[in-house]
This record gives C-alpha cells, structure tokens and sequence, in this order.
C-alpha cells in the first residue's frame, strides 16, 4: 500500500469532523468487503478495518505497513490495539473541545481538556519508553501502528495548542519527526485545517 494513499485515508478520517462533505473515499474497489467497510464507516465505525483491509491487499506494492514477518505483524497489531482502545479516546476528546468545539460556536470545557490530556500524557509515557528502544512503535519500520497516529498527533500539535505533549518526550517528538515529514504525510497534511 502506498504511504500516500494510506496517509490521505487516514486523513479524511479525521477530516470528517470538521466537513463531512470532505469524506469522499479517494479509491475505487470493486470487492464486496470494502463497499461494506466504506458503508459502516460513514455510519461512524471503524476506518481501521478499512486501512487494513487496504494495507493487506496492497502487499507488496509501496511500503509493508503491517509487517514482514510475524513477530513483525504481531507487533503492529499491538500498537495499533493500543492507538485505538488507549491514545484514541483522549486525543480525541482534546481535539474535540480545542479545535471542533470552538469552530462550530461551543465553549471549550478546560476540565475535559485536563482529565483527558493527564490519560494522554500516561500512555504517551509508555510510548517515550517504547520509542527510546525502536524508531517507530512496532519496531524499527514504519507500520500501520504509525500512520493511525498521524491525523489526531496533527492536530493535538497543530490545532489543540497541546504539541508538548509530543516535543516534551524526546522519543515520542523524534518519532513525530520521522512519520510526520514522510513525504506522503506531508502532501496530505497540507490541506488539513489547523
């Protein structure tokens, strides 16, 4: 799967919250699983299911976003388990009351801000100690573990004012540096709103 498409996926996730009519997918598939995957997922489940159903039947064309072996593939099912059930839901909520709440005319609740931003910092540690021993979170590649982290750690960095978060951990702000200037990201970030 291309980082380009996997990142521009990944995007437009985060991207529906603030225009829904920007959630168009950018690929054509003529199988039966992904017309589902894309159906729930405009009801509001699951993207990940969509990103690794395309990153399984892209193998071999681009970047091996779930691992070459399967200690490798193992490791990349861990770290996206942990993007989606522990880094998910509080970066989520402190985009939503920073950036999404105040566009759409809603006051920022600061205690919502605090309670999830202190669950942020706790599993960002875990990361910090992960990434002092391996350059991306399933191990020294980059990985579908990674890119589910780009759009909500852009905003967090970009739009939410909370980029300590990342640049407050070295490893944590050096990874952030590694996915985040990948020349895919970079193409698809531009047109993200701050």
């Amino acid at each position: 799967m291309t980082d380009e498409f996997a990142a521009l996926f990944a995007a437009q996730v985060v991207a529906r919250i603030f225009d829904p009519a920007e959630m168009i997918p950018a690929f054509d598939d003529d199988e039966e699983a992904l017309r589902f995957l894309i159906r729930i997922h405009f009801h509001g489940i699951e993207s990940r299911a969509i990103t690794r159903y395309l990153s399984k039947k892209q193998q071999g064309k681009g970047t091996e976003l779930l691992g070459g072996t399967v200690a490798e593939q193992a490791m990349v099912d861990v770290w996206c388990e942990v993007e989606a059930h522990q880094f998910s839901a509080p970066s989520s909520a402190v985009v939503f009351q920073t950036v999404i709440l105040p566009l759409k005319g809603g006051k920022t609740d600061e205690e919502i801000v605090k309670s999830n931003v202190e669950k942020l910092s706790k599993v960002l540690d875990g990361y910090e100690e992960r990434l002092a021993k391996h350059n991306y979170l399933a191990g020294d590649f980059f990985s579908l573990a990674d890119l589910h982290h780009l759009s909500y750690t852009h905003y967090l960095v970009h739009g939410a004012g909370k980029g300590e978060l990342v640049t407050g951990r070295p490893h944590v702000s050096a990874w952030w540096d590694r996915i985040s200037t990948r020349p895919a990201w970079q193409k698809v970030s531009q047109n993200m709103k701050r």
